[in-house]
C-alpha cells in the first residue's frame, strides 16, 4: 500500500465539522475511496486527509452523500447500521474502532487479541478487567457464519472487545450542510473532523512515541459505510482508503500506513 505523509499542524483546530481551517485546505487529501473488496471506484464522492499536532490525531472525511440519512441517536449504538465514516487505529496487540453517523452519533469499541491477555500481563490491569466491564469475544465479521463460527477468519483468532471503553479526550463532529468541490466538481453532502488526543492512546502506542517522532509510522482503517438499494434490494458497502479485500475489515495489517512528518502544514 501507499504510504501517506501526515504532516503537523501548528495553528489551532475547532472541532466543528467544517473542515475549514486552512491546515484542512493544504493538507494532502486521499485517493477516492474503494471497494474495501474489489477495488472499484466508490459511487459516491469520498476522501480523507489526516494531520496531527503535539496534542491529537486529526482525521477529516468529505463525504457525498445525495441524502443524508442517519437513526441512530444514542451513544455507543450500532452506528455501523447507518450510513457511517469509521476510523480503526492499529496498535500492534490491540486496536480501536470508532464510527459517526452524519447527526454525530458515536460508536467506540477497545480490543484486545486474546492470545495476548494473559494473568499478570500486561494488559490484566483493573482497566481491562473483563469480569467488570461490558466485554465480548469477538472474532471479526464473520465469526458467526459457517466454519469461521466463534473464531472468525483471521489467524490471530478471538479478540476481547470492550464495548464500554472510551477514548479520553475524544471529540468529533459533523456538518451536514457541507458543499466542497473535488477534481473540480461540486458536491454535497456532509463533512466529518475527528480529534483523538495523544494522550488517550498508551495502549495503541505499542513502544512509539506520543506524539510521534517523525518518521513514525502507524496503520489505520479510514472508511465510509453506505446503505444502496437497487432493483428493490438494499445492500451495506464498504469503501476506504485503501481495500482490506473482504468485507471483515477487523484487519490490521490491511490498514493504511500513515508516516508522521514533523514538516509544517503552510
Amino acid at each position: 500500500m501507499p504510504v501517506y505523509t501526515a504532516y503537523q499542524s501548528n495553528m489551532p483546530i475547532q472541532i466543528d465539522g467544517r473542515l475549514d481551517e486552512p491546515c484542512w485546505q493544504s493538507a494532502p487529501r486521499s485517493p477516492r475511496f474503494i471497494d474495501i473488496i474489489g477495488k472499484t471506484p466508490a459511487l459516491y464522492e469520498s476522501r480523507a486527509a489526516v494531520i496531527w499536532d503535539a496534542s491529537a490525531l486529526y482525521v477529516g472525511f468529505w463525504v457525498e452523500e445525495p441524502q443524508i440519512a442517519a437513526r441512530q441517536t444514542e451513544r455507543d449504538s450500532l452506528v455501523f447500521l447507518d450510513n457511517d465514516v469509521e476510523v480503526f487505529i492499529d496498535g500492534g496487540d490491540t486496536y480501536y474502532e470508532f464510527e459517526l453517523n452524519a447527526i454525530g452519533t458515536i460508536y467506540e469499541v477497545f480490543f484486545i487479541w486474546r492470545d495476548v491477555y494473559t494473568p499478570g500481563g500486561r494488559f490484566d490491569v483493573p482497566e481491562f478487567d473483563i469480569r467488570r466491564r461490558e466485554v465480548r469475544t469477538f472474532g471479526g465479521n464473520h465469526d458467526r457464519e459457517g466454519q469461521f463460527f466463534w473464531n472468525g477468519t483471521h489467524p490471530r483468532g478471538i479478540r476481547w472487545a470492550f464495548l464500554d471503553w472510551d477514548l479520553p479526550g475524544l471529540e468529533a463532529a459533523v456538518d451536514r450542510e457541507a458543499h466542497f468541490t473535488i477534481d473540480g466538481i461540486p458536491r454535497h453532502g456532509w463533512t466529518a473532523e475527528i480529534k483523538f488526543p495523544w494522550a488517550g492512546m498508551p495502549w495503541l502506542a505499542n513502544g512509539r512515541a506520543l506524539p510521534p517522532a517523525d518518521g513514525d509510522e502507524w496503520r489505520l482503517f479510514i472508511g465510509r459505510y453506505q446503505q444502496v438499494t437497487l432493483n428493490g434490494s438494499t445492500t451495506t458497502v464498504g469503501w476506504g482508503w485503501d481495500s482490506i479485500g473482504s468485507n471483515d475489515n477487523h484487519v490490521p495489517e490491511r490498514f493504511t500506513p500513515i508516516r508522521f512528518s514533523t514538516t509544517l502544514l503552510p
